[in-house]
């Protein structure tokens, strides 16, 4: 599957727009994360929990997006992008989505 932020792909032409597709995962913070961010704010710093959680959480997205697509038909998406935002206290919400396409290479 290839998976671009871009429009178009170079070297391919898009036959066919299949629509919307995305990935969703929400995440809860644990306890000591919480507690090890709290510190790390004090001192300043790489919150490294948190960072991990983010680059996890974006990567079950990827999988879930690219699993959309090709439930639906698709051999790429273009336009892909992330949203995230927090969901009560300790939740937060990664969304990766796109545009399902199929494609032949030129």
């Amino acid at each position: 599957m290839i998976v671009v932020t871009t429009e178009n792909i170079a070297g391919y032409e898009i036959t066919e727009v299949l629509g919307s597709t995305f990935g969703v995962v929400v995440r809860a913070r644990g306890i000591g994360g919480d507690i090890m961010a709290s510190l790390k704010g004090l001192i300043g710093g790489e919150v490294t929990q948190y960072t991990q959680m983010v680059e996890d959480g974006r990567r079950q997205a990827m999988d879930r997006l690219v699993k959309n697509a090709a439930a639906m038909g698709a051999d790429s998406i273009v336009m892909m992008r992330f949203d995230s935002g927090d969901i009560g206290q300790n939740m937060s919400e990664i969304v990766a989505y796109g545009t399902a396409v199929r494609t032949r290479r030129l």
